[in-house]
């Protein structure tokens, strides 16, 4: 129904003004009585043998929303009733920012993907608290960066306020230095301005009574080397774990008219590579660290890839929105064949 009805429809229109009228359909229709258990016994697959146990923390089920969706944290307790395991809000930012001029969102419908540079848009660390301290339940993912105006030398005070101010309301946190779409950002992912900013968190986690996972969001596109580098990095931090991976600057093998928009790009262009990073650190590090597998995710089978390749967890975005919400039951279904 999704694919043949609503799909057509909604990309009739601009996807950034689509994504914000769904949020606004999703919320109303939680309102009405007897709706959230509706889409609760449709899409939800509930089974102890989906549990999973990964850096201290239980899964109801493997499969999560990835950052970059709901990032002000406003509808997090409505989309776990879409069958999601957990999860991802941001990245939020200490203050308030717009983001990038529009038009800023692009989907590239003959290859199933979407290229954004959307620039950290945010309401502020601040803002979302409020909306989670309504949580009910749901097992949250922290994604926190930098605001555009901050330099990089200045960048790791950033990271302990987004920290700090999130502390109490989310489960884990994810660092996110490796997005196209914030100027120099990337330049973070450099070894010594990584490590110094990952000990940094590690010792603000390590004061706390109970200390929060931290996780790495890492690009596609790193060398082997670089690659070899973060293995490093995670065994020297000590941090949690890794996910595998943000969005891409690559445009190889693109058809869609729109392919040269600048931006990061997701969807299906994205699948054989975050899988063979995920193989890669996995391989390479000999499984020492959890990891969490997004990209180009579009079906059951390409999560179970990911998950064969070494993943432990995965995440969907793209494939959320051009396969529509039955992808999350999809794979949980077939997870348990």
């Amino acid at each position: 129904m999704y694919k043949l009805f609503i799909r057509p429809i909604l990309f009739l229109f601009d996807p950034e003004k689509v994504h914000y009228f769904t949020f606004s359909v999703i919320k109303f229709i939680h309102k009405i009585p007897g709706v959230p258990a509706l889409i609760r016994s449709i899409y939800k697959v509930e089974d102890e043998r989906l549990e999973k146990e990964v850096f201290g923390l239980k899964f109801k089920n493997p499969v999560g929303l990835a950052a970059g969706f709901d990032k002000d944290a406003r509808l997090f307790n409505e989309f776990s009733n879409f069958g999601f395991g957990f999860i991802e809000i941001g990245t939020l930012t200490p203050k308030p920012q717009p983001g990038n001029p529009k038009k800023r969102l692009f989907r590239l419908k003959s290859d199933s993907a979407i290229v954004n540079r959307m620039g950290f848009n945010n309401g502020g660390v601040e803002d979302a608290v409020e909306r989670l301290k309504k949580n009910k339940g749901v097992l949250i993912g922290g994604n926190i960066g930098k605001n555009k105006v901050t330099p990089n030398e200045d960048a790791v005070n950033d990271y302990k306020i987004c920290f700090e101010t999130l502390y109490e309301y989310v489960d884990y946190f994810v660092v996110n230095v490796s997005s196209p779409n914030t100027p120099n950002l990337r330049a973070l992912q450099d070894k010594e301005p990584l490590k110094h900013l990952l000990h940094t968190l590690q010792e603000l986690n390590t004061q706390k009574t109970i200390q929060k996972p931290i996780l790495l969001k890492i690009a596609p596109d790193l060398t082997d080397e670089q690659l070899l580098d973060i293995i490093e990095i995670v065994k020297d931090t000590k941090i949690a774990g890794v996910i595998a991976t943000n969005t891409t600057i690559s445009r190889d093998g693109l058809i869609s008219e729109n392919k040269k928009e600048t931006g990061g790009l997701s969807g299906k262009p994205l699948t054989n590579r975050a899988t063979e990073v995920i193989r890669f650190l996995a391989n390479r590090s000999d499984k020492a660290f959890p990891i969490i597998g997004v990209g180009g995710i579009h079906s059951a089978e390409d999560a179970i890839e990911k998950l064969e390749a070494g993943a432990d967890l995965v995440q969907v975005y793209t494939g959320f929105i051009y396969e529509g919400p039955k992808l999350v039951k999809e794979i949980n279904k077939a997870l348990l064949r």
